[in-house]
């Protein structure tokens, strides 16, 4: 992988999803996807999927309040199941964004939200070495 490009594409994606989540909130798993998209700067609506309420339930309230929410649950199996089951229950009611979700798969090596603070932070660390050795 090409750390470098792979972090300038990070870098375009975390500028256009915080442009977008200032009128458009972001749907994640949970708290820690939370903390780590505020760590990224994202300043924006962050909706964790509650889980005292089963998903068409949390869809239902979603579709009353948003016309469009961004998808960004992990890129794992389980993550990949949640943002499907959303997806389809706010079909026809709601727009659902998973560009980001797809393009943070593309572009890291790790499989979820909350780890893109401390992945990105490596990655610039393994750059700079690079610079200053090579």
């Amino acid at each position: 992988m090409d750390y470098k490009k792979a972090l300038e594409n990070l870098d375009e994606l975390l500028i256009e999803l915080k442009e977008e989540n200032k009128v458009i909130p972001i749907i994640v798993e949970g708290d820690k996807d939370i903390e780590a998209l505020r760590k990224l700067g994202i300043e924006g609506k962050i909706i964790g999927v509650n889980k005292g309420v089963n998903l068409s339930t949390f869809c239902d309230r979603i579709s009353h309040e948003y016309s469009n929410v961004i998808i960004l649950t992990d890129w794992d199996r389980r993550g990949g199941h949640i943002c499907h089951t959303i997806k389809k229950n706010l079909q026809g009611r709601v727009n659902c964004n998973i560009k980001y979700r797809e393009l943070f798969a593309k572009n890291t090596t790790i499989r979820t939200v909350e780890g893109l603070p401390s992945w990105i932070e490596t990655i610039n660390k393994k750059i700079d070495k690079n610079c200053v050795s090579g």
